[in-house]
């Protein structure tokens, strides 16, 4: 039951689910996800934390830049239900769509220059 709720918690929320749709394509740096949202390091970081509690997202670290992804195809059918019917579910919506175009644009920016931009002076 407490897994369960997890999920539900974590798919409670705008950007947790915009981000899960942002991780359709492959994993992105925590720069990365934060320059589509615009929001503060720590806030994203906070939506990351609550989407790996609930095994939404995997992560791994290289260097100084943490990578987040969609769990791999292994993983329990209590994730991979939920996150294939909020795929279908909202992949046409307009912020979904504007999500993705802005991320194609971020995708053509080195990491480190995004991270370098993030932070604070």
């Amino acid at each position: 039951m407490r897994d369960f709720m997890n999920i539900t918690k974590a798919l409670a929320d705008e950007t947790r689910v915009r981000i899960l749709m942002a991780l359709r394509d492959g994993e992105l740096c925590v720069c990365q996800i934060t320059e589509l949202f615009g929001m503060a390091p720590s806030t994203i970081s906070k939506h990351l934390s609550i989407l790996f509690q609930a095994g939404l997202v995997e992560s791994r670290k290289t260097e100084r830049w943490v990578y987040y992804r969609l769990p791999a195809r292994k993983a329990p059918a209590m994730v991979r239900a939920p996150l294939a019917w909020a795929s279908k579910a909202i992949e046409n919506e307009e912020r979904i769509q504007a999500d993705t175009k802005k991320l194609k644009q971020i995708l053509k920016i080195n990491p480190t220059e995004l991270c370098q931009r993030q932070r604070p002076k």
